[in-house]
């Protein structure tokens, strides 16, 4: 499994927001490609980019921006992280 759970801090819900962008922990070993797949496959959205960092804890986040046909709220209600 490459996504191993979404990001529900304070910022990573003012992306979903604001910049239509998902914020998930992935596998240290996943590519941006990698990513990029799983994410369009799980929620049948389109995605624009993907960007990765490894936290100062050692777990690895991927930022997912979707298209502007696709929408991040709608992903975030399936996955339970707004209201």
């Amino acid at each position: 499994m490459i996504l191993i759970a979404p990001i529900k801090t304070e910022k990573a819900i003012s992306k979903i927001e604001y910049e239509n962008t998902l914020t998930f922990e992935v596998d240290l070993k996943a590519s941006k490609k990698d990513v990029k797949g799983e994410v369009e496959k799980l929620f049948s959205v389109k995605v624009a980019s993907v960007k990765t960092f490894i936290t100062p804890d050692g777990k690895k986040h991927a930022l997912v921006r979707l298209d502007k046909g696709s929408k991040a709220d709608d992903v975030a209600a399936k996955l339970k992280m707004l209201a």
